[in-house]
């Protein structure tokens, strides 16, 4: 389903990213328009698959994930098999929380969250006993600077 966007629905957008949680008339109010219309724009943008899934963002190192590391693969392998198992293997790790194919001399890049280098070698170790790389090189954020998933509309 295709939806057209105009600045009235780029408005909503941006009131979601900012806090979903707000209620209906805190949005309303902010676009500048009344709350039916505003959960009818909302409604359709969920349909057309614009809107996706809402979640909460929580606070990893308060919850004891306190290293952050970008994970640089690059592998030999290139057939569908091995990408399935590949594909697989990232999917069943919740400290996988995002994965990238890239072009360029790396195949991937992974973010991974865990609470510690020990925690890190654990995964390293399962993830490689489960597919063949051809290297991998762990970098650690030593600073988050900026993290978002909102879109600049």
């Amino acid at each position: 389903m295709s939806v057209r966007i105009d600045a009235t629905d780029r408005k909503i957008l941006a009131a979601l990213q900012a806090d979903a949680a707000q209620s209906l008339d805190e949005i309303a109010k902010t676009v500048g328009s009344s709350k039916t219309p505003v959960w009818n724009r909302i409604r359709k943008m969920r349909e057309a698959g614009i809107i996706g899934q809402q979640t909460v963002v929580l606070d990893a190192e308060a919850l004891g994930f306190e290293a952050c590391f970008f994970v640089l693969i690059r592998t030999s392998e290139h057939d569908a098999e091995w990408q399935g198992r590949f594909l697989k293997a990232l999917k069943s790790r919740p400290e996988v929380q995002e994965a990238h194919r890239l072009a360029g001399d790396i195949d991937y890049i992974l973010k991974v969250r865990v609470q510690n280098a020990r925690a890190y070698d654990t995964f390293y170790q399962a993830l490689i006993s489960e597919v063949k790389v051809h290297n991998v090189t762990a970098l650690l954020s030593m600073e988050e600077i900026k993290s978002t998933v909102a879109l600049p509309l």
